[in-house]
């Protein structure tokens, strides 16, 4: 029998009690526990700085912004394609909305949705994406982004276990971005353009008389295909998304809006916010003048314009351009998709005890969520919509923003356990370190930051155990009943380590989600998850928090090589 004190497969990351004490004191003498209070907007600051990101929601659990996220986006019919390797939350989130979870299976590399199979599964009814960055590793978003940009379908993602897991950022594509135009109303929206250029205003024709050709040879009618100012060419009336700019200078994604009066009505100029938030997210850089500005003070206007194109302004990211066209430096993972969520239960990286948190990419829909999380109260007294009650007490924030003052340490710490697994399994028989066996292009984490692809938070240790594994030698495979990942597993337990088999079983492999397994690969033959359930029969979760000791890794390592 084992005497050892069982070493759990995670711990949770505790704030110093005595600091936290004073702040419960704070609290206590506030009288203000819930609802937004002191605390709470401590922590959405501290957090969104923390991140990288510029707006943030915090909820009381991790699940509740899954839920909401589909609400937010207005998603209340239809088909949301998912992945089986996930926490049961996932899909829940979505069977709570009356949509329906389609699954696709998922990439051996990363643990994420197979890009490939998620073009496959799109339907009529396809109306979302919700993938997830399993054990903190990320989904190949590059390519998911394109799929749901060419099918204008929302993108979710499930990011619970990628607490401050970073990516390389994309370079623009040379000559910027040319096909961002919204399929679903180009037609329309071409038709409109071409209006606006046969007819444009006074202020309209004399910047495009300068920005056409070169700011020294000046005309009232500028050349076909001319140059531009500062030698840079811009369009007129070019659509991007699914609204059209005045001007864009594609090579320096940078865009010039001339407002008349009417963009000073207050319903305008909502809708003006609107329009440079989502521009923002494709990366390009907004400029407004009002007419006067350039009919009246032509000359400032232009020398805004050459500082814009020689100097990207800085923006609200705290990056040169938008990390999804950036200069290939490491940005938040969260800065994909429409919506992000995070889990801030007591297993994860970073706690809050229970909590979550969802990360949007606007003023207006951080409104918006903080109105369904509370509700769906808009003001005191008037109710827009049938929201719920989630908003995180000041007692789980208080204990936040200590935590988030030693995560750093904590996440170092993992990264030592990592480096000792790595080192001592990486040629046994029989196991597969994964993430870490990820090709050159996606670098080890363990390199750090600055030489990989992505710089990973070290959130979970997942080995994947095949049958070539030699059989421990306690918990036995009972004359062949136990696969060699289960025999590992069961040996551990009795050496009073405890591992987890994470994912299994797989979300599919539960009732309510049984009659949803795709019968068929494409093409026609065997079952449609193979790299899911392979994953999922093979895989063992190793203890990884801050708290280990080498002894602990020392007993570890001992059940699978002893």
């Amino acid at each position: 029998m084992n005497n050892k004190p069982q070493i759990t497969v995670t711990s949770p990351l505790l704030p110093n009690l005595e600091e936290y004490n004073t702040l419960l004191q704070d609290i206590w003498s506030r009288k203000w526990i819930t609802n937004n209070g002191h605390y709470h907007q401590e922590l959405e600051a501290a957090l969104a700085k923390y991140l990288g990101v510029e707006y943030i929601s915090l909820f009381t659990n991790g699940t509740l912004p899954l839920i909401t996220a589909l609400q937010a986006l207005g998603i209340t019919e239809g088909e949301v394609i998912t992945t089986p390797y996930s926490f049961v939350a996932t899909s829940h989130s979505i069977w709570w909305n009356k949509l329906k979870p389609v699954f696709v299976d998922i990439d051996e590399n990363t643990c994420g949705m197979d890009p490939a199979k998620i073009e496959a599964a799109i339907t009529p009814n396809t109306v979302a994406i919700m993938p997830v960055h399993c054990y903190g590793c990320p989904c190949d978003v590059e390519a998911i982004d394109a799929i749901a940009k060419r099918h204008n379908l929302k993108v979710i993602y499930d990011a619970a276990h990628a607490f401050g897991v970073k990516v390389k950022a994309p370079k623009p594509p040379k000559g910027g971005v040319l096909g961002s135009a919204d399929p679903i109303l180009y037609e329309r929206l071409e038709e409109f353009a071409k209006e606006n250029r046969n007819h444009p205003t006074q202020a309209e024709e004399i910047l495009w008389s300068i920005l056409s050709r070169t700011r020294e040879d000046r005309a009232p009618q500028p050349p076909k295909g001319g140059v531009c100012l500062g030698g840079y060419k811009f369009r007129r009336q070019h659509v991007i998304g699914q609204y059209i700019a005045d001007f864009v200078c594609l090579e320096k994604m940078l865009i010039i809006e001339l407002d008349g009066k009417y963009h000073s009505l207050p319903d305008q100029m909502v809708d003006d916010v609107a329009r440079t938030n989502y521009l923002n997210r494709l990366g390009y850089q907004v400029l407004r003048f009002t007419n006067e500005e350039i009919l009246c003070d032509t000359d400032n206007a232009l020398a805004k314009i050459l500082d814009a194109l020689q100097h990207p302004l800085q923006g609200a990211w705290g990056h040169l351009q938008h990390p999804l066209q950036g200069d290939g430096g490491l940005v938040s993972i969260l800065e994909w998709g429409d919506l992000s969520t995070l889990s801030f239960h007591a297993t994860k990286v970073y706690n809050t005890i229970e909590g979550g948190a969802m990360v949007m990419h606007s003023a207006e829909m951080k409104y918006d969520i903080d109105n369904l999380k509370n509700f769906g109260f808009r003001g005191e007294t008037t109710v827009v919509a049938p929201g719920i009650n989630s908003k995180m007490d000041e007692m789980r924030a208080a204990y936040g923003l200590l935590n988030l003052r030693q995560v750093d340490a904590a996440i170092a710490a993992r990264k030592a356990v990592a480096t000792k697994y790595v080192e001592a399994l990486k040629e046994v028989k029989g196991i597969k370190l994964f993430p870490y066996e990820i090709e050159q292009t996606r670098n080890l984490p363990l390199q750090g930051e600055s030489e990989g692809a992505f710089s990973w938070n070290f959130a979970y240790f997942p080995i994947l155990v095949d049958d070539s594994f030699p059989t421990p030698p306690s918990g036995g495979r009972g004359a062949g009943a136990l696969s060699a990942r289960d025999a590992l597993y069961e040996h551990m337990k009795s050496q009073g380590v405890l591992g987890r088999r994470y994912f299994y079983p797989l979300i599919t492999d539960f009732e309510p989600y049984k009659h949803l397994v795709p019968s068929t690969l494409q093409g026609g033959v065997g079952r449609g998850l193979p790299v899911a359930t392979k994953l999922a029969s093979q895989v063992i979760c190793l203890p990884m928090h801050h708290a280990l000791t080498d002894a602990d890794v020392h007993r570890v390592l001992d059940c699978i090589l002893k």
